[in-house]
C-alpha cells in the first residue's frame, strides 16, 4: 500500500504548497498529488496556481517523495504536446519520481480558453484517447506528426526526455474510462470507492497502480473539522456529473447550497479519531485501490501531517481488503 498526500491547490498558494510537500516527505508519505486547475471549486478557497511551476519547485526541494498530477486534462486548455514536454521535464527534475495523472477534464477549467468543451462523455473520451496517443508518440523521441479526428501534431519533438517515461494514470468515473486506462495508460485514478472501476480496469488488461482520493478533515474536534470541510469542500458532495459540467465557482456555490455539515460527516473522516479514518479508507481498499491519497479538508494542514505520522501511517499500510 502506497500512501499519498493531496496538495489542495485550490486552497493554498504556490509557496505554501511547496512547504506542505516538503513536510509531507518528512512525515513519511510516499507521494504528493496535486490538481491541475485554472479555477478553484469555490471562490472562498481563493487559490489556483499553475501546477507545473509548483511541481518543478517541489521536485527541486525534495529528495524521495513521488509527485503526481491529480489530474491534468491534456485536450483543451493544454495541447497534449505541451503536457508531453511538461511531464518529461518534471520527470527529469525529480529523477523519475513523477506520475502523470490525466483525465477527460471539467468545464470549470477547460472552458477558459474559449475553444469549447465537449458536451458528451463520448466526445471527451475521444479527445483523451487522441491526446494519450500523441503523448506516447512524442515520448518515443524524434520528430513526430499526428492527424486525428480532433487533435493534430505537426513535426514536433520533445528534446529532453527521461530514460524511462513517466507512469500515466488515467482518471475514470465509469468502466469505459477504466478501459481507456488499461489500453493507453499505466494506471488508474479515481475519487470513489467503486469496485467496478477496478474490475473493469483489470478485465481490460490493466495491471498498474490504482490511485484513489480518500475524503477527510483533521481538527482537534469533529465539529471544527466538519465546519471547515463544509466551508471549502462541500462541492465534493455534488457528484461527478455536476462536477464535470459547471463552468465557474459561483455555480458550485449554488449547486452545493443545500449540503449540510451532517452530509460532510457522513462522507468525510472528521476530527481526531484514527479509527474513523480507517473506516472511511476501508471501502477504497476493498474496491482494489493500492495508492490511497489523503485528501485533508481540515483547517490545519500541519496538525494533520503530525496526526498522520503519529496515528495513521502504520495502520493504513496494514489495511487489507475485507471478505464479502
Amino acid at each position: 500500500m502506497q500512501i499519498g498526500y493531496k496538495l489542495a491547490a485550490e486552497a493554498f498558494g504556490p509557496g505554501e504548497l511547496v512547504r506542505q510537500a516538503v513536510r509531507a516527505e518528512a512525515a513519511g508519505f510516499d507521494f504528493v498529488e496535486m490538481s491541475d486547475h485554472y479555477h478553484p471549486w469555490l471562490d472562498n478557497q481563493g487559490h489556483s496556481p499553475f501546477a507545473w511551476s509548483v511541481l518543478g519547485t517541489i521536485a527541486a526541494e525534495t529528495e524521495r517523495i513521488g509527485l503526481a498530477t491529480g489530474v491534468t486534462c491534456p485536450t483543451v486548455r493544454y495541447h497534449p504536446a505541451i503536457i508531453a514536454q511538461a511531464a518529461a521535464t518534471v520527470a527529469l527534475l525529480s529523477d523519475g519520481r513523477f506520475t502523470l495523472g490525466v483525465g477527460a477534464g471539467e468545464r470549470l477549467n477547460e472552458h477558459v480558453v474559449g475553444e469549447g468543451f465537449p458536451v458528451d462523455v463520448a466526445g471527451r473520451h475521444a479527445l483523451l484517447r487522441e491526446a494519450l496517443e500523441i503523448i506516447r508518440l512524442l515520448w518515443q523521441g524524434g520528430y513526430q506528426s499526428y492527424e486525428g479526428r480532433h487533435l493534430q501534431l505537426s513535426d514536433a519533438r520533445v528534446f529532453d526526455l527521461p530514460a524511462e517515461p513517466p507512469v500515466i494514470a488515467v482518471a475514470a468515473g465509469g468502466t469505459r474510462a477504466a478501459g481507456i486506462a488499461a489500453e493507453l495508460g499505466d494506471g488508474l485514478f479515481a475519487t470513489e470507492p467503486t469496485p467496478e472501476l477496478v474490475s473493469g480496469y483489470r478485465a481490460a488488461g490493466g495491471d498498474g497502480p490504482r490511485y484513489a482520493e480518500v475524503p477527510m478533515a483533521w481538527a482537534p474536534d469533529e465539529q471544527t473539522a466538519a465546519r471547515a470541510a463544509h466551508e471549502t469542500s462541500r462541492w465534493a458532495m455534488t457528484g461527478w456529473k455536476v462536477m464535470s459540467e459547471l463552468p465557474n465557482p459561483v455555480n458550485f456555490a449554488a449547486a452545493s447550497a443545500t449540503v449540510r455539515e451532517q452530509d460532510i460527516l457522513e462522507k468525510f473522516a472528521c476530527g481526531p479519531d484514527p479509527q474513523r479514518y480507517l473506516d472511511v479508507a476501508q471501502p477504497f481498499v476493498d474496491a482494489g485501490f493500492d495508492h490511497l491519497v489523503m485528501q485533508n479538508a481540515g483547517p490545519d494542514p500541519d496538525g494533520f501531517l503530525d496526526f498522520f505520522r503519529a496515528e495513521l501511517d502504520e495502520p493504513l499500510r496494514k489495511m487489507t481488503a475485507q471478505p464479502g
